[in-house]
């Protein structure tokens, strides 16, 4: 179960900003240099940038979806470089809506580094407090990173085939509805969702203002699945599906990601 919130407010950030190690995970899908280009226009004092295709993703193959889960030794690596022991407290922010920040709190956790959370309401959350922002760029340091993957918190496509007409599994798909019913499919070749597949978009996590709604409207949301034994959690290409994660993370809750999700299904469908 979880033993750290996975959320912290920008209050609570500001008070303890010394004490954290900061990321920012600013992304734009359509546009890929955005935030990499936000972050050096300003960003919270201290903060590192790990950016969505370059730092949390691995190549893309011709299986294995669209943002393929990052090398761990990689990654470590470059967390080790921003000072990150066991010791520390981690904090993600973007302004999507926990989109691409929910992604590094799950591979944090995912490779074994509990103690992650998320900004609440991301940059403009930061900015609304009075949280002041800066053009400096921290450098690099020494830490020591020790990656300690759980395998048991991703599946992959054989595993989703096997599992998802079991009546104590739950599929979810976590992107819009339009996609999900297949009415519109702007990224991916094919439009549909995995069959047996039940919809909880993303953006339902949080308010139109990227905060996290209460744990009573999260209870609420998931009630449908409190029977399901094993929840296994897909979007787009993993990314967007960790919010979900999150969500259920806050109700002391567990899922499993579907890592290539609906691209990596789509790539045996061609």
């Amino acid at each position: 179960m979880i033993s750290q919130s996975p959320i912290v407010s920008a209050k609570w950030l500001q008070e303890n900003l010394a004490q954290v190690v900061v990321i920012d995970c600013r992304f734009a899908l359509m546009e890929p240099t955005l935030g990499g280009q936000q972050y050096e226009a300003e960003h919270i004092p201290g903060a590192y940038y790990l950016d969505l295709d370059q730092d949390l993703s691995s190549a893309v193959q011709k299986h294995g979806g669209r943002h393929p889960l990052p090398d761990p030794k990689k990654l470590s690596a470059k967390l080790s470089a921003m000072g990150i022991t066991d010791s520390n407290l981690v904090v993600a922010y973007d302004d999507s809506r926990f989109a691409f920040a929910a992604r590094l709190w799950w591979l944090l956790r995912y490779l074994g580094h509990d103690r992650a959370a998320v900004l609440d309401g991301g940059f403009q959350a930061w900015k609304a407090a009075g949280g002041a922002v800066t053009l400096d760029i921290p450098p690099q340091t020494s830490g020591r990173f020790i990656p300690s993957p759980r395998p048991d918190w991703v599946v992959d496509i054989e595993a989703v085939k096997a599992k998802k007409d079991s009546p104590v599994v739950a599929l979810v798909d976590s992107r819009e509805p339009e996609r999900y019913r297949g009415e519109r499919e702007p990224i991916d070749p094919i439009a549909g969702h995995i069959p047996g597949a039940v919809n909880y978009p993303w953006q339902e996590v949080t308010t139109e203002q990227g905060y996290l709604k209460s744990d009573d409207q999260l209870r609420d949301r998931w009630s449908d699945l409190q029977s399901a034994e094993e929840i296994l959690v897909y979007c787009g290409s993993g990314v967007s599906a960790c919010v979900n994660l999150l969500s259920l993370a806050a109700i002391n809750r567990d899922g499993k990601l579907y890592g290539g999700s609906w691209s990596d299904w789509c790539s045996y469908q061609l």
